[in-house]
């Protein structure tokens, strides 16, 4: 737990990651997320209970756990008046790197962080996306067992996101990976796992597949046929077995399971339904559920849910 005066920005929070899992940590503004990461990494001690990074205790022996962790923080601080080649070299005397470790550890991340256009530039003259990739690279200089990335691919353009994606996917065989963001498509792109924490509190914990079958839209079937009326095809669909609603969705139906556990067997049945009336199905479709949809309706707050009513 962490409080800043009477506020508790993180209440209860409690997770573990194991080497091989790259875990996605997702959150409105203001959530709690940084706050978390700041903890973890030792930046900030917490008000109550424990961080254990490695079995170390992160205010019992915060140089133990810091040479195990590789940090990026939020807005990727860095000294703008040095060069890549310098902020790097300094990254790695800090880390305790010297000689040809040291040299094999620089020549690796910037290849690792695509750094070779820039290495010489000053960081002041680096776009913002260069800037967080050499920030990055300092997070990795180290080769740590542990990352804690905290919006890595903030100012990247499509091509460099998809590239650091990629990286904390093959990172994160070998590591542990706790990443936050706001880029749902990150989930499935790099994560093993995935937390939504709100208002300091965890709210959902699995893996993509799990989150998206919290979704409303989870195993729903959307039909179309043209040759029954709207009414009566939705009256025949609510009356069978399974069905909890059945709602027009753009010129379409849309039958909504009881059971999400059972959710395959609803096109089935709609499936034979059809059949049986002699209904012909223009398109019929299950839908997978959207982690946009879960993340809006367990992190909005009350009023705007109830005003989106």
């Amino acid at each position: 737990m962490k409080a800043f005066g009477a506020k508790r920005a993180v209440d209860g929070v409690s997770f573990a990651v194991e080497r091989g899992e790259v875990l996605g940590f997702l959150g409105p503004n203001g959530a709690g997320k940084s706050t978390t990461m700041r903890m973890i990494t030792g930046f900030i001690p917490p008000t109550d209970g424990s961080v254990k990074v490695g079995g170390h205790d992160v205010v019992e022996a915060p140089l133990e756990v810091k040479r195990l962790i590789g940090y990026l923080p939020e807005a990727a601080p860095s000294y703008p008046d040095m060069t890549v080649a310098g902020f790097l070299s300094f990254a790695a005397d800090m880390r305790g790197l010297a000689g040809d470790a040291k040299k094999r550890a620089i020549g690796r991340v910037i290849d690792l962080c695509f750094l070779d256009a820039v290495i010489h530039q000053s960081i002041d003259t680096l776009s913002k996306g260069y800037r967080h990739r050499t920030c990055l690279a300092q997070a990795l200089i180290h080769d740590p067992d542990v990352l804690i990335l905290d919006e890595p691919t903030d100012g990247l353009d499509p091509n460099q996101k998809h590239e650091v994606r990629n990286l904390i996917r093959e990172l994160g065989a070998s590591k542990a990976i706790v990443f936050s963001t706001h880029i749902l498509e990150e989930v499935d792109a790099a994560c093993t796992r995935a937390i939504i924490i709100d208002r300091g509190r965890i709210v959902a914990n699995g893996t993509p597949d799990e989150l998206r079958a919290m979704s409303d839209l989870a195993g729903a079937v959307t039909l179309h046929a043209t040759s029954l009326g709207a009414e009566a095809l939705t009256e025949k669909l609510a009356a069978l077995e399974g069905v909890s609603r059945v709602e027009p969705v753009d010129g379409a139906l849309r039958a909504y399971p009881q059971d999400k556990a059972n959710a395959g067997a609803l096109a089935a049945a709609v499936i034979a339904l059809a059949g049986r009336e002699g209904w012909r199905l223009d398109m019929v479709r299950t839908e997978e559920g959207q982690l946009d949809e879960v993340f809006r309706r367990i992190t909005l707050p009350d009023t705007v849910k109830e005003r989106a009513r």
